[in-house]
């Protein structure tokens, strides 16, 4: 039972620090299953993502991160896997016919929501770089889920790269509409088409 415990802590200390906001402005907070994808610029995004979800969304939503970092130590595997419950991907491939989606596909599978961030990198400036293919491929296989824009904002200002301590800013989080694959849309139609959604909500926030 230590694991709800530290959840608590660790979602408590996230939305203490940041004093974070959560603007459903797209969307209702409501139990369906989701893909989840926001910007990337601070190693804190999807902690203060899924710390901003409601407590029965969080149960249900699962964030993707690299397992070369999350394996690293033993403490850093507990936080992901047993306090987040988080889904690991092996970013540095040996074999080339691993699918490097499979640990999500097979999350969606089981009915979970996911977290990602679709730049693949961080962003250190409050920019957005193209997406990466993952998340259409994700969409393709599971046209069910609704796929949730989320613009984390100030977050890379909060906890800025090599500062030991947090700067006192406001971060707010906006949710966006649900958006789908169209029947007519290839790949690269609909990844310019969620990169715009995520941008359009930056823009609001400014």
């Amino acid at each position: 039972m230590l694991e709800p415990m530290v959840a608590t802590l660790i979602t408590s200390l996230a939305r203490t620090v940041t004093g974070a906001r959560s603007l459903w402005m797209g969307c209702a907070p409501v139990p369906v299953q989701r893909i989840y994808f926001a910007n990337h610029s601070s190693h804190g995004d999807f902690v203060l993502l899924w710390a901003s979800l409601p407590r029965n969304l969080r149960l249900l939503t699962r964030p993707v991160a690299g397992s070369d970092y999350w394996n690293k130590s033993v403490l850093r595997r507990y936080i992901i896997t047993r306090v987040f419950n988080g889904v690991l991907i092996d970013r540095n491939r040996k074999e080339p016919v691993d699918n490097p989606l499979q640990p999500m596909l097979n999350a969606l599978e089981s009915g979970d929501s996911l977290i990602i961030f679709p730049e693949g990198t961080r962003n250190p400036e409050e920019g957005l770089l193209a997406f990466k293919s993952g998340m259409y491929h994700l969409a393709k296989s599971y046209p069910q889920v609704e796929l949730i824009p989320v613009w984390i904002a100030n977050l890379n200002r909060v906890m800025p790269k090599g500062r030991p301590l947090p700067l006192p800013l406001l971060c707010t989080l906006r949710f966006g509409a649900p958006l789908y694959v169209e029947c007519d849309e290839d790949k690269a139609q609909f990844l310019v088409r969620a990169r715009n959604a995520l941008l359009a909500l930056a823009s609001e926030q400014s």
